[in-house]
C-alpha cells in the first residue's frame, strides 16, 4: 500500500484559527465513528491526506495531481492545506489508494460519504460506481463488484460546485461575498468511510418518540431482508437497566 506523507499537510497559515487546530492530527483526522445511531464495530476511516487537483471541467482525466488535501475539510478551508477557490467552470479531483483487510473477505463493502458538495462522481479502479448530487446529506455506494481482493485499490472522486451561480440548495454561500460573508463550501467536508455488511443489513433507522404518550416508532429499513427474519430491539435507561427487550418479524 502506497504511505502517505503526513509531512506534507500543515494549515495555511496567517487565518483566523481555534485552538484546537494544534491538536489536528493530519493521519487520523476525525477518527470518531461518524453515525452513532448506527455504529458498526468494524469499519475504516478514510479521512486523511489525499491526492487533489483542481483542473478545467472539459478534463475528464487527470494526468498528474497537484498536491495533498486534508479530508474531510473544503478545499476553501484552512485546514484542508489548500484554501483555493473552486469555480463553476472547473471541477475538484480526489484520489486515495486503499485495500480492504483479508477478514472482510465475502461480505458486502459500503463506501459512505457524510457530505460532499455538491455533484460527486466516484470512480474504483477506474470503473464508475454512481453519482451523488446534493451538498448536505450522506450517501452510500455498495463497492464490492468493483474491488480487488487482496491488493491495493484506486477511488477517485470528482466534485462539481456552482455555488451561487446555479439552482441547487448552497444557503448562503457566494463566490463573491458581500455584506454577509459566507466563505463557500466545496467538495469533501464530512468524514469518509468503508464498512463491511452482510447480505442481509440494516439500511437506516426512523425514531419518532411521543414523549407524552411515552412511545417509540421505529421504523427499520433493511436492504435485501429475507424471510422470517427477526427485528430485536433493546431500549434502555441512562443507566443501563433494560426497559424493552423484543423481537419482531420483518
Amino acid at each position: 500500500m502506497k504511505k502517505i506523507d503526513n509531512s506534507s499537510w500543515e494549515p495555511i497559515k496567517d487565518q483566523i484559527m481555534t485552538r484546537w487546530v494544534s491538536e489536528i492530527d493530519p493521519k487520523y483526522p476525525l477518527p470518531e465513528y461518524p453515525r452513532p445511531q448506527l455504529k458498526r464495530k468494524e469499519w475504516i476511516n478514510l479521512n486523511g491526506l489525499w491526492d487533489y487537483a483542481i483542473l478545467p471541467k472539459d478534463v475528464i482525466f487527470v494526468k498528474k495531481f497537484e498536491g495533498k488535501i486534508l479530508v474531510p475539510f473544503p478545499v476553501e478551508s484552512a485546514l484542508s492545506g489548500v484554501k483555493g477557490k473552486l469555480k463553476p467552470e472547473q471541477i475538484l479531483w480526489y484520489r486515495r489508494i486503499f485495500t480492504i483487510p483479508d477478514s472482510w473477505k465475502g461480505k458486502k463493502i459500503l463506501l459512505n460519504f457524510g457530505a460532499v458538495d455538491w455533484e460527486a462522481t466516484i470512480w474504483i479502479n477506474e470503473k464508475l460506481v454512481g453519482v451523488n448530487k446534493g451538498g448536505f446529506t450522506p450517501f452510500y455506494f455498495e463497492i464490492s463488484e468493483y474491488l480487488k481482493k487482496g491488493e491495493d485499490n484506486e477511488l477517485i472522486l470528482s466534485v462539481w460546485d456552482p455555488t451561487d451561480r446555479e439552482h441547487q440548495e448552497h444557503g448562503k454561500q457566494s463566490l463573491k461575498p458581500n455584506i454577509i460573508l459566507y466563505t463557500a463550501v466545496s467538495g469533501i467536508w464530512q468524514t469518509v468511510w468503508f464498512e463491511p455488511v452482510s447480505d442481509t443489513y440494516i439500511e437506516s433507522l426512523k425514531m419518532v418518540p411521543n414523549i407524552d404518550n411515552e412511545t417509540l416508532y421505529l421504523k427499520v429499513n433493511i436492504d435485501s431482508p429475507q424471510p422470517n427474519d427477526i427485528i430485536h430491539a433493546i431500549i434502555l435507561e441512562t443507566e443501563g437497566q433494560i426497559i424493552i427487550d423484543q423481537d419482531t418479524l420483518n
